[in-house]
């Protein structure tokens, strides 16, 4: 009988299943041994793909005929800094002795992709291949998930959606990032006066840096307007005196006046005191009563359970950290047993969790970090208040991918003191709002009344909690649960007469929109560019996002490392960088869809769709060879000359901004000789930067006549001049004629 061979993603996993299946063995260098399994780990990747230069080294210098750059077949290599672990696992891996093979890397994509790299580097055959899948490091999990493990062939439309999504970013990084270099480097350089510039592109990261320029722009843009609201005070008695703000509905001698900002405001403060004047005479002929009052019960459910990226927002909001920090914490606290798998977009779960809940819950009353979830987790467990959890919106497969939503194992309780402040806020946070499902609703009383002057209306509404309900597990702040005296206001009947306390004017004026922080920015790409404030409504039209839960971190630390964003550790609000703006301008002139949300979710949309065979991994990568062959072409038909105004036009605008523009302009366009070069004004005439290499383009004074730079322009874009007229010929006529590019030489042509 052979060895089972335990392969996981980093060395502390492995020695949780060494601990799991009580393994007594020996340690080897890079893996453990016992009489019937061996264990070893991949420290995250062990395989990349290969730079260009190792398909061709002509291809290590970047040149524009070089484009684009599609290989037949993708090559792979090892990776330098973890080779030596890599020759341990292949060493097991084809050891005769071993004849079954458990898969543990993390249950995702990434993780499926970092095992299938290097079978695929080692060529592994004749083994019997089996894919751990499990939601947490718990005992019981993972005993569960090696007595239930399936085929690995079972997962291989995730690895196909896993090979195409690095393809993907592989290929998008390489041609887009050496193209714009190519025409606009030089010109960015120049302009922010770094010596070299690389502009990086990325499907997920350009469409984010364009996400957080574009919110900029809006606020540089934007212009404040006043407009003029009318309050009332109104006296029911001494005692009880209760506000009303006026809106312009049906019946009001202003509805859908063109003197309102709109229905509750005045565009001039004039019209509001004209109106206020006719308000006091009213009143005075005691024409001022409660039109109606409506009483309304309310009842509002816990929110739904923490995926990352809501957890990721809840921490920005609450702690001040940034995602990654977020990640790293909840990883540690996953690691340690307490919280589930971190990387979930799923905020619901499974039907076959929900039947075993009432262990989790149990758990949870030795829990001694917060003395207040033991005594909420044993009253849920009294009202048997999980009994019910399947059939509420709290549990739904059909929400789930990968992995339900984040929350406590109710194991791994004993490592809560050795966790830093910050770890057991953010533990506290997760077990609160997984405790806040099995609560009863909130329950609000709401009181609307309508106060009528004359035919003007005012409306005033109070809303109080009374029952609290799941509100003091999550400990709400006493603003969100309503205020207001409703005794006094329900008293109140139909018809009845009031007196006016008092009437003035409120100044209000419109605010610009709010800068990203990096915990909406998350919320922002989970929903496709969409900054969704409501949390109901959020995830009532989730769809695809740009992006995924574990990626999305990764690709904001990215913009901030390469100086594109930077964020306000204090706040965390993200602005873009001079640079960032910049490289934004580049890419709305050249490759405009890179920016777009909706396309680049769709592309994250067709590898979910690989994953659930709805398209085949030929047909993905066809579209995206297509799409990158079809944005180089139109590239350089159209951006070969460089407009420098219309690009940095948002960047000239913006008169906080220093910037000496004066070399960037004599930058003209990629040289059509070399490729390689941008066409620049010097005092003798029109050369290519790359001369030092044997460009020979050169334009200087040609027949008399100095070119203007707006045909050097069309020469460089089109092939050709415009006629330019006075051509002096060596006999001493005049003529007209074209300049045109024909095989590395400017000829003239004629026109009759």
């Amino acid at each position: 009988m052979g060895k089972s061979l335990f392969i996981t993603e980093k060395p502390s996993v492995a020695m949780e299943y060494v601990k799991v299946l009580k393994v007594k063995g020996n340690k080897g260098n890079g893996y453990i041994e016992s009489e019937n399994a061996i264990f070893t780990w991949c420290v995250g990747h062990l395989v990349s793909m290969s730079y260009p230069e190792a398909y061709d080294e002509k291809l290590k210098k970047w040149s524009l005929s070089t484009l684009p750059f599609l290989p037949k077949e993708y090559k792979y290599e090892i990776i330098k800094s973890v080779a030596k672990q890599f020759e341990i696992v292949k060493q097991l891996l084809l050891r005769d002795d071993i004849d079954t093979i458990y898969v543990c890397t993390d249950s995702g994509r990434e993780g499926e992709y970092i095992y299938r790299l290097v079978d695929q580097m080692i060529g592994v055959k004749g083994k019997n291949k089996k894919r751990v899948w499990i939601d947490s490091q718990t005992e019981d999990e993972i005993k569960r998930g090696i007595k239930e493990a399936k085929p690995l062939s079972e997962y291989d439309y995730l690895a196909d959606s896993a090979y195409l999504r690095a393809k993907e970013d592989y290929l998008v990084g390489i041609n887009f990032s050496r193209l714009l270099t190519l025409i606009y480097g030089k010109v960015i350089s120049n302009m922010i006066g770094e010596e070299k510039i690389v502009i990086a592109v990325g499907r997920v990261m350009s469409c984010v840096l364009g996400m957080i320029v574009e919110r900029e722009i809006e606020i540089r843009n934007f212009k404040k307007t006043s407009f003029y609201k009318i309050i009332a005070k109104f006296n029911i008695d001494d005692k009880n005196i209760y506000e009303g703000q006026w809106k312009a509905v049906e019946g009001s001698e202003y509805h859908e006046s063109n003197l309102l900002y709109n229905a509750s405001g005045f565009k001039k403060k004039e019209n509001a005191e004209k109106l206020i004047e006719k308000l006091h005479i009213t009143g005075e002929e005691n024409k001022v009563f409660v039109e109606s009052i409506t009483k309304k019960t309310e009842k509002k459910n816990a929110p739904l359970l923490f995926n990352l990226a809501e957890l990721q927002n809840e921490c920005s909001k609450i702690f001040k950290i940034n995602p990654d920090q977020t990640l790293s914490r909840i990883q540690n606290l996953y690691e340690k047993k307490m919280l589930t798998y971190p990387r979930t977009d799923a905020r619901v779960l499974s039907n076959a969790v929900a039947k075993e809940i009432s262990k989790n819950i149990k758990k949870l009353t030795a829990y001694t970090g917060d003395t207040e979830v033991k005594l909420i987790a044993e009253n849920i467990l009294d009202n048997k208040w999980y009994s019910k959890i399947s059939k509420t919106k709290y549990v739904d497969d059909s929400k789930i991918t990968d992995h339900y939503a984040i929350i406590p194992t109710g194991e791994g309780l004993h490592n809560y003191k050795s966790l830093s402040d910050l770890d057991k806020k953010i533990f506290n946070l997760v077990v609160r709002r997984f405790l806040s499902i099995f609560y009863p609703p909130a329950v609000f009383k709401k009181v609307s009344i309508v106060t009528k002057i004359g035919c003007e209306s005012f409306f005033s509404n109070n809303k109080v909690c009374v029952e609290s309900g799941y509100l003091d597990v999550l400990k709400t702040d006493k603003k969100k649960r309503g205020d207001g005296d409703l005794k006094f206001l329900s008293n109140l009947k139909k018809g009845e007469k009031v007196e006016i306390e008092d009437i003035f004017i409120k100044n209000s004026e419109t605010s610009p929109p709010k800068r990203y922080t990096t915990g909406t920015i998350i919320l922002a790409m989970e929903n496709a560019g969409k900054l969704i404030e409501d949390e109901e409504l959020r995830e009532h039209i989730k769809g695809s996002g740009i992006g995924t839960s574990a990626t999305r971190a990764e690709i904001l630390k990215k913009l901030e490392r390469i100086e594109y964003i930077k964020s306000n550790s204090k706040t965390q609000v993200l602005t873009p960088t001079l640079k960032g703006e910049a490289i934004y301008g580049v890419i709305k002139d050249s490759i405009p869809s890179l920016l777009n949300p909706k396309f680049t979710a769709s592309w994250e949309k067709g590898l979910k769709m690989v994953v659930d065979n709805d398209i085949k991994k030929d047909e993905f990568m066809n579209k995206l060879e297509g799409y990158i062959r079809k944005s180089i072409t139109k590239v350089l038909k159209h951006n070969r000359a460089i407009n420098i105004e219309k690009i940095f036009s948002e960047i000239i605008k913006n008169n906080q901004t220093k910037i000496d523009f004066s070399r960037s302009l004599d930058i003209l366009g990629v040289c059509p000789f070399c490729q390689n070069g941008n066409i620049v004004k010097n005092s003798k005439g029109y050369g290519c930067t790359n001369w030092k290499n044997g460009c020979n383009f050169f334009i200087g004074n040609i027949a008399g006549i100095d070119i203007p730079a707006q045909q050097i322009k069309k020469l460089i874009s089109k092939g050709s001049t415009d006629i330019i007229d006075g051509f002096n010929s060596k006999k001493g006529t005049q003529f007209s004629a074209s300049l045109v590019i024909d095989e590395n030489k400017i000829k003239f042509c004629f026109y009759k």
